[in-house]
């Protein structure tokens, strides 16, 4: 018996962030599966070994997976692998690495960022060039890495072309190619294209692959497609304090996510309630939605006093304090009734504002 006592409801559901959602019942098996008896520590354990193989089946022969506890570690581990000190990483100026880790990668990686205006949150060799260039120029941060997240932060989706086109004008300047893939699931969901298909098969050197928004109770991972791209890694992840001791806890909640079918499941269940959000809130008189729905974020502009009474019974985030737009997320366990009661509400709120 445990002395622990249940203090949430878990029938209460929001639309804040899918990292709200708790865990998939099939990763509270595995750990479960991966419990008992003595394993070596810091990556020596079979389970880390196995999920190699795992890895290489989604991403080819050369990925190698480096597990890591969490997105902002695993980006920053990432990037410090793939620069020098007197470096730079350029990065939409939406990029999760520029405005959501504290200053993380420049601090703790000690590089610069450079980031560009972008209207959807995607960069194209056109913008890279805005701040791709002083190479050899002691003055400047030497441009290093380009880094593009996807789903954007925006919600917005790169296309396998889209990418190929960034990692080969990267690549023709000497720079190498960094994708924060914290949904990485939901885009290839959504694209409906196997997960390498816009990273390996385009040219992307180093991934930050997302664990816990897709169904793990905590966990990324750095996946090398490009051993040529960085150095030290194995050094880093220990400095960067993202070395699990007990990294077999880790590593089966990503076999259990990867060797079947569970991620895809997760990512289209968690992109069709987005869709089916979009649909509802569009058939509220006065609700406009600004971006495009590609996968499991919804934009909306919605009156501050709507926001504030709405945020009251369900949790959620506003994006821009300015022009009123919040953001809402669903996840792999938001369920069509979720979405419904949400829109209802959504609906009450915004006649109680007329």
């Amino acid at each position: 018996m445990t002395d622990a006592i249940r203090r949430h409801d878990p029938l209460v559901k929001g639309f804040a962030s899918d990292n709200y959602a708790g865990v998939h019942p099939e990763i509270l098996q595995a750990l479960a599966l991966a419990n008992g008896g003595h394993q070596t520590a810091y990556g020596d354990d079979v389970y880390t070994e196995a999920l190699q193989e795992i890895f290489r089946g989604h991403f080819g022969p050369e990925a190698m997976a480096w597990p890591m506890f969490n997105g902002t570690g695993a980006n920053v581990v990432a990037l410090r692998a793939m620069t020098a000190h007197w470096e730079a990483v350029v990065c939409a100026d939406s990029a999760h690495i520029h405005t959501d880790e504290g200053g993380a990668p420049e601090r703790s990686a000690g590089l610069k960022l450079l980031p560009v205006a972008t209207p959807d949150g995607k960069l194209t060799p056109d913008l890279i060039d805005r701040q791709a260039w002083g190479f050899g120029d002691e003055h400047r941060a030497q441009p290093k890495v380009v880094s593009i997240t996807q789903t954007t932060e925006l919600g917005t989706l790169y296309t396998p072309a889209e990418i190929k086109a960034v990692c080969d004008h990267a690549h023709e300047l000497g720079m190498v190619v960094h994708l924060d893939g914290s949904r990485a699931t939901n885009a290839a969901a959504a694209l409906d294209v196997p997960l390498r298909a816009f990273t390996t098969d385009v040219g992307v050197d180093v991934l930050s692959f997302g664990g816990t928004k897709a169904g793990l109770m905590f966990g990324e991972a750095v996946v090398v497609l490009n051993p040529d791209a960085v150095r030290g890694l194995r050094y880093l992840r220990k400095s960067s304090m993202q070395l699990a001791s007990k990294m077999r806890f880790v590593s089966v909640q990503f076999e259990a996510l990867l060797a079947g079918d569970l991620w895809l499941r997760n990512a289209r269940n968690a992109n069709a309630m987005a869709q089916r959000l979009a649909v509802a809130v569009r058939g509220i008189d006065g609700v406009e939605v600004p971006r495009p729905v590609q996968a499991n974020a919804v934009f909306a502009t919605l009156p501050r006093d709507v926001i504030e009474r709405l945020q009251k019974r369900f949790r959620f985030y506003t994006w821009n304090e300015a022009t009123g737009e919040v953001r809402w997320m669903t996840a792999f366990d938001t369920t069509e009734a979720d979405v419904d009661a949400f829109a209802a509400a959504l609906a009450e709120e915004m006649d109680s504002s007329a």
